[in-house]
């Protein structure tokens, strides 16, 4: 009979000669698990290898440091030429100083640069085989995932953004214009964002601009390879700059003497060399270039997506309901005086409170206007955390604030008639026209309040709350908001009362097609004011209104 075969020795836990077994992935630390082996070695051999020339482990417990996030986002080739071309036509085109049409081509560049870039990124993400799975295992960051494909919510963002900034080309009122830049730097980061993400519509609103400090590092490292790749390639292409700069510095002057036309046109098309040309240039190309990087940082490396589902609804119906049935009642009797004043006339409203209806109006247009903004901030925090938890809930829930929504309608309808009823007695200008502009988008989001209330879902309103205000100030440059208030004070002072031409004469030369209506010489001093500070334009700084105003 053969002898069995001995056991093996298990290995003594107090023992320090027993050794994991080169198979075992688990009894590999971490750090030394994860090390990218070539061809032909496997990954323990290389950890092994290394940690011999590293010499022995340092006592105590040790962390290992947090990378960084931009470490964990892959970098897409023509990230640096995509900002570099962005800042360029930034610096290029956009006059600050002025609306024109220059910030929309700029805009246009920065878009288009973008835009090929991810698309080339994804394309390229699209078409990898099984390589993705080696970068994956080597703890390498991976190229992002996915296809191009059509997304109607970027495209509405973007599209808005480019609207915004097309209204320099047509309107002059800078203030007009402040806005619709400022609007468009929002719709800009939506769009990047595309989706809802779960740091909230602040942080989605300023996205790109936050990302931007992140983003210059995480360029940088993604730019080494080429450059340790391409050294000789680089300094060559340098080389055939320098010499081309050169040649230029020879030809031009010399062409430039020899003939007068050629002449003029080098100097439309040569900037102004002066020190706040420069602080421009440079300003606008850093700006627009880190705008660049961060909007392609964004879509390389997009923010956690909001959560579906909303927790901790803590306020039950006895606790809520009191108050908001208080407001809906003070709002019922306070709209029933409305009726009351609206139907009486001015005569009732002397013999009430002794002012005429223009003075009535004027004392109540901003206490109604703070009152539906914080009703409104109450709607919405009672719609956050109103417990949902069974019929009765949602059914209340839904009387009670679609209640108090039409209320506070109504108490905008009459904070807007005072402010209308205002104007034609005191006369029109561009801060009560802005208020009354605000007053009226209230009203619109008193109405996405309430749609909001009856599907009993609000993840869509922040977003949409944004986007109707930027629709608001599109639609208030489509009526040229200038000449509307020039034109209402014409019409007050053919009615008989005054009119106050050196106000008129702070107005942008939107108010010129107006002045048509007015008698010489009223009409010719108002258009000399107008004209005084009318300067020249670039073609960069070109502008419709200030083209026709020449």
């Amino acid at each position: 009979m053969s002898p069995e075969p001995e056991p093996a020795s298990a290995p003594d836990p107090g023992s320090t000669e027993s050794a994991p077994s080169a198979t075992d992935s688990s009894a590999v630390p971490a750090t030394q698990a994860s090390v990218w082996a070539p061809p032909g070695r496997s990954g323990v051999a290389v950890a092994e290898a290394r940690a011999e020339k590293a010499g022995p482990p340092v006592a105590g417990p040790m962390l290992p440091p947090r990378p960084s996030k931009w470490r964990g986002v892959a970098c897409p080739p023509g990230v640096a030429l995509a900002a570099l071309v962005s800042g360029s036509a930034a610096a290029v085109l956009i006059h600050w100083d002025r609306p024109g049409i220059g910030w929309l081509l700029a805009a246009a560049v920065a878009a288009t640069a973008v835009f090929l870039v991810d698309r080339n990124a994804r394309r390229r993400a699209a078409s990898t085989t099984s390589d993705d799975a080696v970068e994956a295992t080597s703890g390498r960051p991976t190229a992002r995932t996915g296809s191009p494909r059509f997304d109607a919510g970027r495209l509405w963002w973007a599209t808005l953004t480019l609207a915004l900034l097309a209204v320099g080309a047509v309107r002059a009122a800078g203030w007009l214009f402040a806005l619709c830049v400022v609007a468009a730097c929002v719709a800009g980061s939506l769009a990047v964002v595309a989706r809802r993400s779960a740091n909230g519509i602040l942080y989605d609103a300023c996205a790109v601009w936050l990302a931007a400090a992140a983003a210059v590092p995480w360029a940088y490292a993604g730019t080494a390879r080429v450059r340790s790749g391409n050294a000789l390639r680089a300094r060559r292409l340098g080389l055939s700059a320098a010499v081309t700069v050169a040649l230029l510095a020879v030809f031009v002057p010399l062409l430039g003497s020899a003939d007068a036309m050629f002449a003029a046109l080098l100097e439309t098309v040569t900037p102004d060399v002066d020190m706040p040309s420069v602080t421009r240039w440079i300003a606008l190309f850093a700006v627009a270039g880190l705008g660049t990087l961060g909007a392609l940082f964004l879509l390389a490396g997009p923010p956690p997506p909001a959560a579906a589902a909303v927790a901790g609804r803590t306020l039950r119906r006895s606790e809520w309901a009191l108050p908001v049935g208080a407001l809906a009642v003070l709002f019922a009797a306070f709209v029933t005086t409305q009726f009351v004043v609206l139907f009486g006339g001015d005569d009732y409203v002397q013999e009430t409170s002794g002012l005429t209806y223009a003075e009535y109006a004027r004392t109540g247009f901003w206490q109604l206007s703070a009152v539906t903004v914080l009703t409104l901030a109450v709607l919405m925090v009672v719609l956050r955390w109103a417990a949902q938890d069974t019929a009765a809930d949602r059914w209340w829930l839904r009387g009670l604030l679609v209640a108090v929504s039409v209320l506070a309608l109504v108490i905008v309808a009459s904070a807007l008639g005072r402010m209308w009823t205002y104007q034609q007695a005191y006369g029109f200008t561009v801060l009560r026209l802005l208020v009354e502009v605000c007053e009226l988008w209230l009203g619109l989001v008193y109405v996405l309040v309430s749609a909001a209330v009856l599907r009993l879902r609000r993840a869509w309103l922040p977003r949409a709350v944004v986007g109707t205000a930027m629709a608001t100030l599109l639609a208030l440059a489509v009526l040229d908001p200038e000449r509307l208030i020039a034109e209402k004070n014409i019409d007050r002072w053919q009615r008989g009362k005054t009119l106050d031409t050196e106000y008129l004469v702070t107005l942008s030369p939107d108010i010129l097609p107006a002045t048509d209506r007015l008698p010489e010489p009223l009409r010719a001093q108002v258009r000399t004011g107008l004209r005084a500070d009318l300067d020249g334009d670039v073609w960069q700084s070109w502008n419709l209104s200030r083209a026709r105003a020449r």
